[in-house]
């Protein structure tokens, strides 16, 4: 049996006695995030300029689209939910007594079973990429070229499907011992290498696109190199094993498979989207494309970060619950899980309202600044604006999704999830068709009423969830016997607080913004310029507004979970 190592031995009494503060790690993965984000919006900038919103965007979002689908059910979706929970339990349950052999059993069947499955499913779709892409992509067979430019990239870019998710395996496992940065921090070297492919190695090749289709691949290599010696510091490096019946991979393998449909409709709905662009006028999926880039910013760097930082708390807080008492009714849990939720959904709330607010009143304008050059044209601008404000509708929604899944997750419960994500993903399909037909047939804006249909299904979905989590008979449970509501009274006047800020600073964007078509005819500089002082003017209102309405720092405090 392997000796524990340091980390080992001081771990579990770290957690108990001095956790980690979650404002803290959250703030450190939003910084981390936020570079990643804005190396991501450098990036397709730098892709909007190379090949625009044509027949070879469109032909290589699709081949992105499809492994960046599929990365986000297992490496940032349904298996980061599913294995994180099973690797806190063994942590709690192992760690205490120095059997970090069992830890490390349960990573090494886990690595194992994972890459070898993904081996065999990149393999088969290499093959098959044809019926692949004629699968996710239908509309495309009446394209020839499009359509056989589309296949030769996927065969290029589904590998990474295997690459990065490793990737994610490795980060459950630092976020599950508190290294949240390190994973936060990884996809940046994506953006890096499309960024340095497309500048410097595109004249290797006969159609700049492949450059950056080879940028992905190579990219995939990087990001799962990079993350090793820091699993190897905390002496958790992986050594694969293929075994199906280790009992830590079958309770992941029964979490996992419903939570793919749980934690990710919204990436469902947007592959759905792709399919039905598909038949839309060249650049339906490259106006998607950019104004989803747009609309998953604050998504990414305050949604994501906030969730991903809450869940492995959240776990442990469960796992406790469970120890202490079998019945999972513990006051002291109850409320330690209501507060932690409850600060997630004021951090979300403080920030997508105006974020939301933003990208609705500034779409052309911000769209204009980053994209419009050389092979980008207007009329692709003010078709991504459309797309954008409807996207943008659903904004509080996503980021709500992502922290009230978590609090199912945590639990282990993946059934009401599912449940919930079918319902929206249904609703979802038929607001597609409805909306598609509608929009397509009167003003020949198909592609936004993908976009509206995508937020109309995440209102519905976060709603839901959230009734779901409210009627959980562990989190309604108080010390007076009767049922608590998961939202408090603060969070309540909050809102209204942070309403009337938004609507200050709507008012001075609206006062503060010059014509269309000044956006249209300026230069670069000028653009930038002028899109810097609105950004900065609506910051400094919402938070002055903020100020004046008598909201607080104290109000954000973070819970500490141990």
């Amino acid at each position: 049996m392997d000796k524990p190592s340091r980390l080992d031995k001081s771990s579990p009494s770290d957690e108990a006695v001095a956790p980690r503060s979650l404002l803290n790690s959250s703030a450190l993965v939003s910084v981390m995030t936020m570079l990643s984000r804005v190396m991501g919006l450098v990036r397709d900038i730098v892709i909007a300029r190379l090949i625009g919103a044509g027949g070879y965007a469109d032909a290589f979002f699709v081949a992105f689209k499809i492994p960046q689908f599929l990365r986000r059910l297992f490496a940032e979706g349904a298996f980061a939910q599913a294995f994180v929970p099973v690797l806190s339990e063994y942590r709690q349950r192992y760690e205490a007594e120095g059997n970090v052999a069992a830890i490390k059993s349960l990573i090494n069947a886990v690595c194992g079973v994972l890459g070898g499955t993904l081996f065999m499913l990149v393999s088969l779709v290499v093959l098959a990429a044809p019926v692949v892409t004629a699968l996710f992509a239908p509309g495309f067979i009446d394209h020839p070229e499009k359509f056989a430019m589309t296949q030769q990239m996927l065969r290029i870019t589904f590998p990474y499907l295997l690459l990065i998710s490793l990737t994610g395996f490795a980060g459950a496992i630092l976020n599950s011992y508190d290294r949240f940065v390190v994973p936060a921090f990884t996809p940046v070297l994506l953006n890096l290498s499309l960024i340095g492919f497309a500048l410097f190695a595109t004249p290797l090749f006969s159609a700049p696109v492949y450059a950056l289709a080879w940028a992905v691949l190579f990219a995939g290599v990087l990001q799962w190199l990079f993350q090793l010696p820091f699993l190897a510091q905390i002496d958790r490096m992986p050594k694969p094993k293929w075994d199906l019946q280790h009992a830590g991979v079958k309770k992941i393998l029964i979490l996992m498979v419903p939570a793919i449909f749980g934690v990710s409709v919204s990436q469902i709905n947007l592959l759905l989207d792709t399919v039905l662009a598909s038949f839309l006028p060249t650049g339906s999926v490259s106006w998607l494309y950019y104004s989803d880039r747009l609309a998953e910013l604050p998504l990414g760097v305050f949604g994501i970060a906030i969730a991903t930082v809450i869940l492995p708390g959240l776990s442990r807080l469960q796992l406790q619950n469970l120890s202490d008492d079998g019945e999972g009714s513990n006051e002291k849990f109850v409320s330690q899980f209501k507060e932690t939720l409850n600060w997630a959904l004021r951090c979300i709330t403080t920030v997508a309202l105006p974020a939301t607010a933003a990208l609705i009143v500034l779409a052309a304008p911000i769209l204009f600044a980053l994209f419009q050059y050389q092979e980008m044209t207007a009329e692709d601008v003010a078709m991504s604006t459309y797309s954008l404000r409807a996207y943008a509708l659903g904004l509080i929604a996503f980021m709500a999704i992502k922290v009230l899944a978590t609090g199912f997750y945590a639990q282990q419960d993946m059934k009401t999830p599912v449940r919930i994500g079918i319902i929206a993903m249904v609703s979802n399909m038929v607001l597609n068709l409805i909306l598609v037909l509608i929009l397509h047939h009167y003003w020949q804006l198909g592609h936004v009423g993908l976009a509206l249909a995508t937020s109309l299904s995440a209102v519905l979905n976060a709603g839901l969830l959230f009734r779901g989590l409210s009627a959980n008979r562990h989190l309604c449970v108080v010390s007076e016997g009767g049922k608590a509501k998961l939202l408090s009274a603060d969070y309540w006047r909050l809102l209204l607080q942070v309403i009337f800020a938004v609507a200050a600073m709507v008012a001075v964007l609206i006062w503060l913004q010059p014509e269309l078509s000044f956006w249209a005819s300026a230069d670069w500089l000028s653009r930038c310029y002028r899109l810097s002082v609105l950004c900065i003017a609506g910051f400094a209102t919402y938070l002055i507004a903020l100020l004046l309405l008598g909201v607080k720092v104290q109000q954000f405090k973070a819970p500490q979970v141990a």
